[in-house]
């Protein structure tokens, strides 16, 4: 017989399944993100189908007697996990934005050069040609 609390749970899987799948779609969360919150609302649901096949086997074997601790464990793994990912993609994008932030200082640095009329043109000749043969 399927307890109220395996409904729940089985509900609320599916409702972050739907929600992480609808997010894709409507372009508000990219796939590289989605990957993470698919892999937790298949196991929620996994979880919540299996409980007694899985739930209650795994706390046994980890020997833990009470198998919500072990759902408490799996649960802070997952939340571990999800951490770490979006922990190295701030830090990819924080790269990216110092990377930008030196270019556009360099084509600021550069327009300044071609606008400023002290520079002659023999000037920015004899520029462009050096940077030219270092390339």
């Amino acid at each position: 017989m399927i307890e109220p609390v395996q409904i729940i749970a089985l509900l609320a899987s599916l409702f972050l399944l739907g929600l992480v799948l609808e997010l894709v779609r409507r372009k508000k969360l990219t796939e590289e993100y989605s990957f993470v919150w698919l892999v937790c609302a298949l196991a929620l649901l996994v979880v919540a189908l299996g409980r007694r096949l899985f739930l209650d086997r795994v706390a046994l074997a980890m020997g833990i007697y009470y198998p919500p601790a072990a759902l408490l464990l799996v649960l802070i793994f997952f939340v571990f996990v999800a951490s770490l990912s979006f922990s190295v993609v701030v830090s990819r994008q924080r790269q990216q934005i110092e990377r930008l932030i030196e270019e556009a200082a360099l084509l600021d640095a550069r327009l300044r050069e071609l606008t400023d009329p002290s520079t002659t043109a023999q000037t920015r000749q004899r520029d462009y040609e050096t940077r030219d043969t270092s390339h």
